[in-house]
C-alpha cells in the first residue's frame, strides 16, 4: 500500500520563520544533490565522446550521492509525517486514547530508528579503520557519517513532528533513549529472552501506524541481536548494497523527471492529444483516461500521485461526456496504478535490483503485459461508452496536429529512453540522467510551466518518496539476509516440493498469495522482502525470473484496488469526496477485469519473454541462487 505518502495527522506544522528557513535550506540541499547526481553521468557521456572519462571515480561519487539523497528523503518524509505505513483506522481515534496510541508508536519508531543509527555508526567506525577514500582524497568514513546522523534526525522528527506538546516529546525521547542504552549494554542472554516480546511490540506499533521501515528494521535488529550477530550487520547491508548497486541511482533521477512532469501542464497537453486522437471513438474519454494515467504513473512511480494530480482534471471530463459517476470513480481509481509495468517505473527498477535481473531486460519484459492491462481497462471503457451512449468528439485533423505539436516534447520522452537503451550510447544510469535533464529543460525553459523558485519543493516531493522507499529497501536487506542465514527460503522450497507438484497449481497459489501481499504491504516493501523468498521456488518450477517479476508487479497492482485496505481506494475516497464503501463498489468491476488480465499474463509467459528474446536475441542467464 504505497502512493501519495499521506501526512501523519498528528504531525505538527512549523511555527516560526527560523523553522521555515531551515526547511527551505534542507530542500535546497536535497535539490543540489539531485542536480549533482544528474550532472555527473552527463559529464561521463561528454568525456567518453572526447576520448576519456570526464571525472575520475564519478561512479563512487554517484553512489555516495544516492545514499545521501535516500537519507535526505527519509529526513524529509519524517519532517512532513509521510513515511510509508499501513493504512489503519487509528486516525479515527480521539482524545486520550489517540494520544496514547500515537505516543506508543512514536516511542517504538524513534527507539528502533535510534538503534539503526547505532548500527550505522558501528559501520562508520569500521570503515574509518580501512583508510579508504573517495576521489580527491576525501575519506570514505566522512561521507558515510551522514547515514547515522540522518537516522538520528529521523528518530527526533518522528517524535517532534508527531507530538504537539513538550511534555509528550520529552517522555518519548526519554523512553527511546532508554531503549538505545539498553541495546548497547544488554547481553545475549537478555536478547534471547526479550526477542519475541520486543518483536511483538514492534509489530503492534506498525499495526498502529508506525512507519513500515520500523517493522523491517526492528525485526532485523532483534533477530540478529538474539542470534549473537552484531547489529552492525544491518547497517552494513544498508550501506553496502546502496553503494554497490549500479542501478539504484537511476531511481531518484527517473522519479525526479516524473515529478517535474506532474508539476507542469504536461497532463493538460497529453489529455488534449489523446482526446483529439481517440475522442471520436466509442468510449474515447475512458480510453484517454487510461492512457494518460498510465503515462504519469510510469514516470512518477506512485499511483497516488496520479489519482491526486489528475483526478480533478479527468473526473469532470468523464461526467460531462456522459459516463456514470460510479464508473468514473472506479476507472480513475484503477487507472492510478496501471502504468507500473512500463519503463522507467520505480517498482520495475527496484525489482530488478532486488532480483539481480538486468534492468533493461526487465523494462522490455513489462511492455506487452503492461499493454494487456491498459487494453483491458480501455475495452471496458469502450463497452460502457457504447452502453451509455456517451458524447463523442468528431475527429478534427487540425486540432490533432495542433495538440501533437503542443505536446511534442513530452511525447518524445519515452522514445528518448528507449533509444538510449537500444542504441547503447548510454548506460542505464546515463539514460536516467538524460531523462531528468530533458524533463528539466523542457518544463522549465521550453514550456516554462515550472518556475525555478518551485524546484526545491518539487525536489522535496521527489526525495520524500525516494527516501521512504530506499530506507525500506536498506533495512529489508538486513531482514532478508537473516532469513537466508536461517535457511527460510530452503525450508519454504522443501515444503512446496512436498505439497505442490504442478507448476500451474503453484502459479495459482502465487496469485492468491501476492494478492494478499499487495493488499497488506506497500509494493516497495513487498519487493524487498518477498522477492528473495519466492525466487528459489519459482526457479524450481522453471519460471523465468523476468516472467516472475512481471507476475509479481501485475499482482501487486491489484493490491492497490483490493478492499478493504488497498491504498488507491483511500486516495480516491479523499480525492473525489466519496464514502469509502461507495469507492469499494465502484472499484470491484475493474478489479475483476484486471484480475482476468493478470491471470492471462501469468499463464502466457510469452507475453513477457518473447519481446525480450526479440530485442536482445535471447534471455539472460539467471544468476545462481544461494541459500
Amino acid at each position: 500500500m504505497s502512493g501519495a505518502l499521506p501526512k501523519d495527522p498528528g504531525a505538527a506544522k512549523p511555527r516560526s520563520p527560523i523553522v521555515q528557513k531551515l526547511r527551505r535550506s534542507e530542500d535546497l540541499l536535497n535539490l543540489g544533490i539531485l542536480a549533482l547526481m544528474s550532472a555527473l553521468p552527463l559529464l561521463e557521456i561528454v568525456g567518453r565522446k572526447l576520448g576519456g572519462r570526464a571525472i575520475p571515480g564519478s561512479a563512487g561519487i554517484v553512489a555516495i550521492l544516492t545514499l545521501w539523497v535516500g537519507f535526505t528523503g527519509a529526513m524529509l518524509a519524517a519532517r512532513d509525517g509521510r513515511h510509508l505505513s499501513l493504512s489503519t483506522g487509528v486516525s479515527l481515534l480521539k482524545g486520550k486514547t489517540a494520544q496514547a496510541v500515537r505516543l506508543f508508536r512514536l516511542v517504538v519508531g524513534a527507539a528502533v530508528t535510534a538503534v539503526l543509527a547505532r548500527s550505522a555508526y558501528l559501520v562508520v567506525l569500521a570503515e574509518r579503520e580501512t583508510n579508504s577514500s573517495l576521489p580527491f582524497g576525501v575519506p570514505m568514513w566522512i561521507a558515510l557519517s551522514f547515514v547515522p546522523l540522518a537516522y538520528l534526525v529521523v528518530a527526533g522528527r518522528l517524535v517532534f513532528e508527531g507530538l504537539e506538546t513538550w511534555r509528550w516529546r520529552v517522555t518519548a525521547f526519554g523512553a527511546a533513549g532508554l531503549v538505545l542504552v539498553a541495546a548497547a549494554f544488554l547481553g545475549e542472554d537478555s536478547a534471547e529472552a526479550l526477542r519475541w516480546p520486543l518483536l511483538g511490540l514492534v509489530l503492534l506499533a506498525t499495526g498502529l501506524g508506525a512507519p513500515i521501515f520500523v517493522a523491517l528494521g526492528g525485526a532485523s535488529l532483534l533477530l540478529f541481536w538474539a542470534d549473537g550477530t552484531p547489529i552492525a550487520a544491518v547497517g552494513a547491508e544498508t550501506i553496502g548494497h546502496q553503494m554497490k548497486s549500479p542501478v539504484l541511482p537511476t531511481i531518484p533521477l527517473f522519479t525526479f523527471a516524473g515529478y517535474l512532469l506532474a508539476e507542469s501542464q504536461a497532463s493538460t497537453r497529453l489529455v488534449r492529444v489523446v482526446r483529439a486522437l481517440v475522442g471520436s471513438l466509442p468510449g474515447g474519454a475512458a480510453i484517454m483516461t487510461v492512457v494518460v494515467c498510465a503515462f504519469f504513473t510510469t514516470f512518477t512511480g506512485a499511483s497516488g500521485v496520479t489519482i491526486l494530480a489528475l483526478g480533478g482534471l479527468l473526473f469532470p471530463i468523464l461526467l460531462k461526456e456522459g459516463y456514470p459517476d460510479r464508473f468514473s470513480v472506479g476507472l480513475l481509481t484503477s487507472s492510478g496504478s496501471i502504468g507500473l509495468l512500463f519503463p522507467p517505473a520505480l517498482p520495475v527498477i527496484l525489482l530488478a535490483v532486488v532480483a539481480k535481473i538486468p534492468v533493461d531486460r526487465m523494462f522490455v519484459a513489462g511492455l506487452l503485459p503492461g499493454v494487456v492491462l491498459v487494453l483491458a481497462l480501455a475495452s471496458y471503457g469502450t463497452y460502457v461508452g457504447v452502453k451509455e451512449k456517451t458524447t463523442r468528439i468528431p475527429f478534427d485533423l487540425s486540432e490533432a496536429k495542433s495538440a501533437l505539436w503542443a505536446a511534442k516534447w513530452e511525447l518524445l520522452l519515452p522514445f528518448l529512453i528507449l533509444a538510449s537503451f537500444a542504441s547503447g550510447l548510454a548506460t542505464v544510469l546515463e539514460t536516467a540522467a538524460l531523462t531528468a535533464a530533458y524533463a528539466f529543460v523542457v518544463e522549465v525553459f521550453v514550456q516554462k510551466d515550472v518556475k525555478l523558485s518551485s524546484l526545491p519543493r518539487v525536489g522535496s516531493e521527489c526525495a520524500t518518496l525516494i527516501g521512504g522507499v530506499l530506507i525500506i529497501l536498506g533495512v529489508a536487506l538486513g531482514l532478508t539476509n537473516y532469513l537466508v542465514d536461517a535457511e527460510v527460503p530452503a525450508h519454504a522450497l522443501s515444503w512446496v516440493e512436498d505439497h505442490i507438484e504442478s507448476k500451474y497449481v503453484f502459479l495459482i497459489a502465487l496469485n492468491v498469495f501476492l494478492l494478499a501481499v499487495g493488499c497488506l504491504m506497500d509494493i516497495f516493501s513487498a519487493i524487498s522482502v518477498v522477492i528473495p523468498l519466492i525466487l528459489p521456488i519459482s526457479e524450481h518450477f522453471g519460471i523465468d525470473p523476468l516472467h516472475l517479476g512481471v507476475i509479481f508487479l501485475a499482482n501487486l497492482e491489484l493490491g492497490y484496488l483490493t478492499p478493504p485496505v488497498g491504498m488507491n481506494l483511500f486516495l480516491a475516497s479523499y480525492r473525489f469526496e466519496k464514502p469509502l464503501g461507495e469507492v469499494y463498489r465502484a472499484a470491484v468491476p475493474f478489479l475483476l477485469i484486471l484480475l482476468l488480465a493478470v491471470l492471462l499474463i501469468t499463464y502466457l509467459p510469452f507475453l513477457a519473454l518473447a519481446p525480450v528474446e526479440w530485442v536482445f536475441g535471447g534471455l539472460p542467464e539467471a544468476p545462481p541462487i544461494k541459500f
